[in-house]
């Protein structure tokens, strides 16, 4: 892939040129390579943006000079990566639920999205990531504000249900269960059906007609959009609480990629332990919920 590179040398005398070239090139959502060393994706608008910021500080007596360069191992493309800054965007999403000004801070929080949207050259899961969750939390807002009002339809709208019509269930899925799978088996019997009984299919195996699927082929709770099983199951359940959510990030990032919480590399060495010592699911889903427990007893302390 090709880039446009900006060296710049700006002029010491006249500091306004100086914030103009740096706000600018802010704005822009430029990779700095080192002081004085910029990078954006090559063809417009971005090329034109980095020769507009050329003249004006070769206007101004300072230097710059504009070149070209291929990357073919991917170096300088990743330095745009935006997970950082769209984790942390979901964790004020989150953490936004459930407070007096939510109206208010919603509408703030989306101006901060399209922002970095703008400057996300190479969008991916973490973008997709912070979509959903604003667009869960805006329907959330929405709601509460018009109780009465149907909800705008959404690609990859999932049907609410009621966790009455869901109790004393056989819940299938795949034999050896790794994250996903382990935090769906969590949240069903935590908040959805208590005395759910759980049936390991192997490979190739179909589940049978009574069963309610779970994150395999086919079945009714699985991967929707860019959610993961667990997030499915939150959605369909209203359970989008901010412990729960936050737990999503944490379990989405295991499964599918996209934003990494700090917490994630740690819990993954833990469920991989139990994994590797225990054979028998359903006693690896009974200890994987002591950890899933005390992430969300956590999660749900205020700090």
């Amino acid at each position: 892939m090709r880039f446009a590179l900006l060296v710049l040398s700006l002029p010491t005398a006249n500091a306004t040129a100086r914030m103009r070239a740096w706000r600018t090139l802010k704005a822009s959502g430029a990779a700095v390579l080192r002081d004085g060393v910029y990078v954006l994706p090559e063809g417009e608008p971005h090329a034109q943006r980095l020769a507009d910021i050329a003249a004006d500080v070769l206007a101004h007596d300072g230097s710059a000079q504009l070149l070209k360069v291929e990357d073919d191992h991917g170096s300088l493309a990743a330095q745009f990566d935006r997970s950082d800054e769209f984790a942390a965007l979901i964790q004020t999403l989150h953490a936004t639920r459930g407070s007096g000004d939510a109206t208010r801070q919603v509408r703030a929080l989306r101006r901060q999205f399209e922002q970095l949207v703008t400057i996300d050259h190479f969008p991916g899961r973490p973008q997709e990531q912070a979509r959903l969750a604003i667009e869960s939390l805006e329907a959330e807002v929405a709601a509460a504000s018009a109780p009465g009002e149907p909800r705008t339809a959404r690609s990859a709208a999932i049907e609410r249900l009621d966790r009455k019509d869901f109790q004393c269930r056989l819940w299938a899925t795949r034999a050896r269960p790794w994250v996903d799978r382990l935090a769906c088996a969590w949240l069903i019997r935590r908040f959805i059906d208590r005395k759910a009984k759980f049936l390991w299919l192997a490979e190739g195996q179909k589940a049978p007609k009574q069963a309610l699927g779970f994150d395999h082929d086919g079945a009714r709770f699985s991967h929707v959009g860019a959610r993961v099983s667990f997030e499915t199951l939150l959605a369909s359940f209203g359970l989008e609480t901010a412990a729960l959510l936050r737990l999503g990030v944490i379990v989405h990032a295991l499964d599918a990629g996209g934003v990494m919480p700090a917490e994630a590399a740690g819990i993954e060495q833990v469920l991989q332990g139990l994994r590797e010592s225990i054979a028998d699911d359903d006693a690896l889903v009974k200890a994987a919920g002591g950890v899933f427990d005390g992430l969300f007893a956590a999660f749900s302390t205020p700090t």
